[in-house]
């Protein structure tokens, strides 16, 4: 199997890349670059291909990319002040509120 090769990947593993490939994209992120750090985050999650082969058992997905950030960002919120977090979250209701507006 040459390398690159998507074939052990499953479906659901091949959406769930093209969907961060795609949200990359619209970070402004190459297309080829954007969809080398999708496969990278899939993998991550997944521990590679799901399909069939090899030891011929299927693998269990841990999810630990998308449990990142959730982990990041509640250990920055505690180190700031309550009043900081206030000013914070009205500062995103405006941005909110601005870009429904614009819509």
């Amino acid at each position: 199997m040459p390398r690159g090769d998507k074939s052990k990947y499953t479906d659901k593993q091949k959406r769930k890349a093209q969907h961060i490939a795609e949200s990359y994209e619209k970070k402004g992120i190459p297309e080829d670059e954007a969809e080398s750090r999708a496969w990278a985050t899939v993998n991550k999650d997944d521990g590679g291909g799901k399909m069939p082969g090899g030891s011929g058992r299927g693998k269990k997905t841990d999810h630990p990319a998308s449990k990142e950030g959730g982990k990041k960002g509640g250990e920055v919120a505690v180190s700031r002040s309550v009043s900081e977090r206030s000013a914070s979250a009205k500062k995103a209701a405006q941005t909110r509120k601005r870009n429904k507006e614009t819509k």
